[in-house]
């Protein structure tokens, strides 16, 4: 999700439902910090508590060096990734290519535990791939070492996005420790929350790609978790009053010019199931300025509430 998670999309998940938001994935080597992209995934100013900041990297002392800096900097749980399957990360062995090396995985944990006085989580995979799923192991290592809660996406690496996610293994790392699992993985509705939980035993789910331009989810959930109803979806006016909101918070948080060019992947997430998504993502890749973004938004949603968008 880094990209996707920053600040503005944090703030309205939580206004939403979501319980707790983590960080976009920050680099454990500090001195890449200086990079726009860095600084920005380094603030938490105003964020509701209790913030979450991920980590990812494969050396024990600058992993605890980061956690170190970022409690410093206002982080109150460090996350550590091991669950990332991109290439790029993967090649540098970090995030899920870690679960190779199991003392290695022992080796980071204990030292980012013992740099902070915070609580410290793990995320993690089933394994490097189907022949290898070594999550059992790693989720009794990662206890030992004093991590506090762990989330498990139900894909082995080498599975990527593919697939579907399959739960067995997530139930067995929760009958096999003590500290609290959040399942993770194609957790698309209230109603497979409901199954996740209940096939695998799990404290928490943990939603991803799903919240993407619809971060209404999370409320959706936790009202059919509390109440057994289905909550309806917004209606078409309150999904604009969300998404331009959300356009607003992109431009304060990255300026008028980069917020608009961030925002374009959002809007296109927002309207994908709506009619005249296609020919007006196209329309509005082309907008390079702030207020005319808001314009194109208006005119469109204005254009779907009249019924002149065809299915």
């Amino acid at each position: 999700m880094a990209g996707v998670t920053d600040q503005p999309f944090r703030q309205l998940c939580r206004q939403l439902g979501a319980g707790l938001v983590v960080s976009e994935m920050v680099t454990s080597d500090t001195r890449l910090w200086n990079s726009r992209k860095s600084r920005l995934r380094l603030i938490h100013d105003g964020e509701p508590e209790p913030r979450s900041v991920q980590i990812a990297g494969g050396e024990p002392e600058m992993m605890a060096e980061a956690a170190r800096m970022n409690a410093a900097l206002g982080a109150q749980i460090i996350d550590i990734n091991m669950g990332c399957p991109a290439k790029k990360v993967c090649n540098k062995a970090a995030g899920s290519a870690l679960l190779r090396d199991e003392p290695l995985v022992a080796a980071i944990c204990e030292a980012v535990v013992q740099a902070v006085d915070i609580p410290v989580t793990l995320k993690i995979r089933t394994g490097w791939d189907p022949e290898n799923r070594n999550a059992l192991r790693v989720a009794r290592i990662a206890e030992d070492s004093g991590i506090q809660a762990l989330a498990v996406h139900g894909r082995t690496r080498s599975e990527l996005y593919t697939g579907h996610a399959e739960y067995d293994t997530i139930a067995a790392v929760k009958q096999s420790i003590n500290i609290p699992v959040f399942a993770n993985g194609d957790i698309t509705s209230a109603e497979k929350a409901k199954q996740v939980l209940a096939h695998t035993g799990a404290d928490a789910v943990m939603i991803g790609r799903a919240a993407q331009g619809r971060p209404w989810i999370f409320r959706e959930i936790d009202h059919f978790l509390r109440t057994g109803e289905q909550l309806a979806a917004p209606e078409l006016a309150e999904q604009q009053q969300i998404l331009q909101s959300h356009l607003d918070a992109l431009h304060a948080f990255y300026g008028d010019e980069h917020g608009a060019r961030i925002a374009r992947k959002h809007v296109g997430w927002y309207l994908q199931t709506l009619p005249g998504a296609t020919e007006f993502r196209r329309e509005f890749n082309r907008i390079n300025d702030a207020h005319q973004q808001h314009i194109a938004i208006a005119h469109h949603f204005a254009r779907l509430l009249e019924g002149d968008l065809a299915a």
